[in-house]
C-alpha cells in the first residue's frame, strides 16, 4: 500500500472527493492509489494537516476506550456519543478496516490479530476496553454446522473460542475501570451454560469486576428482531443497573423507517439508487430462477412442520435478524414489491440504516463485503443507550477520589 493510499484512507475520502478537494482529476488519484505516479510533495502535506486537523477535534473525551474486534466500528460509535474518545483498535479483517477507516478518519492504524498484539507494548492506557468478541462459536448455526462436521466449539475450539482469553489477558493487565462485551444470545446457554460459567467465573471472580449481563432485542431502537447478550463490568461497585436503561419500544416502528421511499425526496446514491426518482437499482431484485426456488424451499420446510423459508417485508414490519450471509439469497428479509413482482434484497444502505447508522456512514467497499460487515455488526442504538447508561459509573471511577488502578 503506498503512503498516499493510507494517507486517503485516513482521511476518509473517496476517490471523487479527494481528486475535487487536491485540485487534481480522479485519474490522477487513482494513478496516485496504484503507486504508477509519485504526488507533489505539497499533496502529502496537504493529506497530513487535513488528518492532524481532524485527530485534534477529537483529542478530547470524558473517557478513554479501547476497540477490540471492531468491525466497522458500530460500539466505537456508541461509546463516542456518550463522550468516549477511542485510543486502539483491533480488527483482524482487511475489508472491515477498510471501512473502519473511511468512517474514523483520525484513527492510528488499525491493529490486526489480537493474539499477536502485546498488551503491555501496544496498548495504551484506557478507562474502557469495549469489544464484541467473534459471534461463531457461540451461536446457534455456528454450533449446529461444527456439530454436522463434528468439528469442537464454544470453548474447546482453537480458532475462535480462546479469543476471549485474549480479553482477559489485557483486562488483567491494564486493570481499565470497566468493561463492555458484546455476543450472541446463545452464548448464555451454550453447552448447558458452562461456557458462560466460565467466562462469568474469569471476569468476577479471577479479575474481581461486577459483572451486569441483560438480553436486549434491537427491535426496541430499530425494525429488526436481534437479540445480543450484553455484559457490562466495573472495577468497584458503583450501583449500575441495567434496570435504568430505557427502551423506547417497538410502537409505531416499521421497515419504512429505513427503505429507500423511491419517490424523488432521497438523493440517489452511487448504485443503490437511480434516477430523478432514487429508485432502487434493478439489480437487488430476486430473478425468477431464485425466486422460485426460495419458494419452493419455504413450501418443502413447512409441509415438514418446521419454520425455515424466506421473511418477506413491507414497510410496516419488524425485519428478522440481518446475518453476515446475508449476501447470498437475501432470503431472511426480503422487500415485496407488490403482488405478481419479485421482491428484492435490501442495499446495503438499508441494512446500514436496519443497523442503526445515520447516511453519513460510509460503505466503501462491495456490496457483497457491506452484507457481511453490517450483518456481523452491532445495532448502534441499542449500544449507544449502553453507554449512556455507563457513562457516569464510568466517571466516577476514573475521576473521583481514591478510585484508582489497582492490581
Amino acid at each position: 500500500m503506498t503512503e498516499f493510499e493510507i494517507l486517503i484512507q485516513q482521511t476518509g475520502w473517496s476517490v471523487p472527493e479527494a481528486a475535487k478537494v487536491l485540485g487534481y482529476s480522479e485519474g490522477h488519484v487513482y494513478r496516485w492509489k496504484r503507486g504508477e505516479e509519485v504526488p507533489r510533495d505539497g499533496v502529502i502535506n496537504l493529506l497530513r494537516m487535513q488528518i492532524d486537523a481532524h485527530k485534534g477535534a477529537q483529542s478530547e473525551g470524558a473517557f478513554t476506550f479501547i476497540d477490540l474486534f471492531a468491525g466497522i466500528g458500530g460500539l466505537r460509535k456508541a461509546m463516542a456519543s456518550a463522550g468516549g474518545r477511542c485510543v486502539f483498535t483491533s480488527e483482524w479483517d482487511s475489508f472491515a478496516q477498510k471501512t473502519y477507516h473511511a468512517n474514523f478518519p483520525d484513527n492510528r492504524p488499525i491493529a490486526g490479530d489480537i493474539r499477536e498484539v502485546d498488551a503491555a507494548a501496544d496498548i495504551p492506557e484506557h478507562d474502557v476496553l469495549v469489544a464484541g468478541f467473534p459471534c461463531q462459536p457461540f451461536s446457534i448455526a455456528g454450533v449446529s454446522k461444527k456439530n454436522a462436521l463434528g468439528r469442537l466449539h464454544g470453548f474447546q475450539d482453537e480458532t475462535q473460542g480462546t479469543l476471549f482469553f485474549d480479553v482477559l489477558r489485557i483486562l488483567m493487565h491494564h486493570r481499565p475501570a470497566a468493561f463492555l462485551l458484546e455476543n450472541v444470545k446463545n452464548l448464555k446457554s451454550h453447552d448447558k451454560g458452562r461456557t458462560f460459567d466460565v467466562i462469568r467465573r474469569k471476569l468476577t471472580e479471577e479479575l474481581g469486576y461486577t459483572l451486569h449481563t441483560r438480553i436486549i432485542d434491537a427491535a426496541n431502537f430499530v425494525p429488526q428482531h436481534r437479540e445480543r447478550i450484553v455484559m457490562v463490568g466495573f472495577r468497584e461497585n458503583t450501583g449500575f443497573s441495567f434496570d435504568d436503561l430505557v427502551l423506547p419500544g417497538r410502537a409505531g416502528r416499521g421497515m419504512r423507517d429505513v427503505l429507500h421511499p423511491e419517490d424523488g425526496t432521497e438523493t440517489p446514491e452511487s448504485h443503490f439508487t437511480v434516477g430523478r426518482e432514487a429508485r432502487v437499482s434493478d439489480k437487488y431484485t430476486l430473478s425468477d430462477k431464485l425466486w422460485q426456488y426460495l419458494q419452493g424451499y419455504a413450501a418443502k420446510h413447512k409441509a415438514a412442520g418446521n419454520g425455515f423459508g424466506f421473511g418477506l417485508v413491507d414497510g410496516d414490519s419488524i425485519s428478522r435478524t440481518l446475518s453476515a450471509r446475508y449476501y447470498k439469497d437475501g432470503s431472511e428479509i426480503l422487500v415485496s414489491r407488490g403482488a405478481g413482482n419479485n421482491p428484492r434484497r435490501l442495499t446495503p444502505r438499508e441494512c446500514a440504516r436496519l443497523m442503526g447508522y445515520d447516511d453519513s456512514f460510509r460503505i466503501p467497499v462491495s456490496d457483497t463485503q457491506a452484507y457481511k460487515q453490517f450483518g456481523n455488526s452491532v445495532a448502534v442504538p441499542v449500544f449507544a443507550e449502553v453507554a449512556r447508561l455507563m457513562r457516569p459509573h464510568i466517571l466516577a471511577l476514573t475521576e473521583g477520589p481514591g478510585l484508582r488502578k489497582v492490581g
